[in-house]
């Protein structure tokens, strides 16, 4: 049966592909989603659902459902690599012979370019905490190291204290399937985490706790990824930037700014911890004040 398997292949992501449990519980929702519709196609439990109904028909079927309800072809797509996750997984195992959905294709995306902020914006949004109360200088430095680093929300949170080089000013930065990467960390952002780090001292002694997590809540225990997003949000609307983003937005940026200046993409991919460079090359995209600037610079006859 179908859900037979799908315990020993969550176990299989998490052991030997060293998935993160975020990717992990993604993975176990897009798979129940399947599950949830065959039944209801089928006419059938759940339980009783067999290893054979995982077909291209079906499969076509599905992402066919989840177009008809208005999600994104990138959802789709993100869907469909899960049911081909699992299934190459089958097949490894010997469970079945043949990839079943091999001729399915993934849907075609749209070309959208990564939300950033612009250098000004950012610089804004960095003056927005106020540096002198405990809350504030955490979230400075939080807004700090997201930009300078070009962190991911899971890497920021998961950082404890001994992940810091304050003399080398080097972060290490667990990445996905547990990649470890060293980051420069900047003069900036240095100096918000030493401004940050003594507020942490005075909360931890007062609350007789012993965290060795980075960033902390009010209750001196590690912050949460929400609390991070909250965090983002409440300053973005203090700054009166007129612009929807997420910490992802922070590293975006970080990206754009570097590829604007200069870098080069295959630098830029090891700072970002990217496989494949051409996860990388999204952000090649040029701004309008960048475009101007090249031209003015590079044209002979100007």
């Amino acid at each position: 049966m179908f859900s037979s398997h799908l315990n020993a292949f969550f176990d299989y992501l998490m052991i030997e592909k060293s998935a993160s449990n975020l990717t992990i519980a993604g993975y176990k929702k897009d798979l129940q989603q399947f599950l949830d519709f065959v039944a209801a196609e089928y006419h059938l439990a759940r339980e009783n659902i067999a290893i054979d109904q995982l077909d291209h028909r079906t499969v076509r079927a599905y992402l066919a459902f989840l177009q008809s309800r208005g999600l994104s072809r990138a959802t789709q797509a993100r869907k469909l690599a899960a049911l081909r996750s699992f299934t190459k997984y089958l097949c490894r195992e010997g469970i079945i012979k043949n990839n079943p959905i091999a001729a399915v294709s993934t849907p075609k995306q749209d070309q959208r370019l990564p939300k950033f902020l612009y250098p000004l914006e950012m610089q804004l949004l960095m003056e927005t905490p106020d540096i002198h109360t405990p809350l504030g200088s955490r979230d400075r430095a939080i807004l700090e190291t997201l930009y300078a680093a070009g962190l991911r929300v899971s890497e920021l949170v998961g950082m404890n204290m001994k992940d810091i080089d304050m003399g080398e000013e080097l972060i290490t930065v667990m990445g996905k399937g547990s990649k470890e990467r060293l980051i420069p960390l900047g003069r900036q952002a240095k100096e918000a985490l030493w401004r940050y780090f003594k507020f942490r001292s005075l909360m931890l002694e007062k609350s007789q706790k012993n965290c060795e997590a980075v960033f902390l809540n009010k209750y001196a225990e590690r912050l949460s990824s929400r609390s991070v997003r909250n965090i983002v949000n409440k300053y973005m609307e203090q700054a009166s930037i007129n612009q929807k983003i997420s910490p992802h937005t922070m590293r975006h940026s970080f990206a754009t700014h570097l590829l604007n200046a200069g870098a080069d993409l295959r630098s830029v991919q090891e700072l970002l911890g990217h496989v494949k460079l051409s996860t990388t090359q999204i952000y090649t995209h040029l701004t309008r004040d960048s475009i101007k600037e090249i031209h003015t610079n590079s044209l002979p006859r100007r």
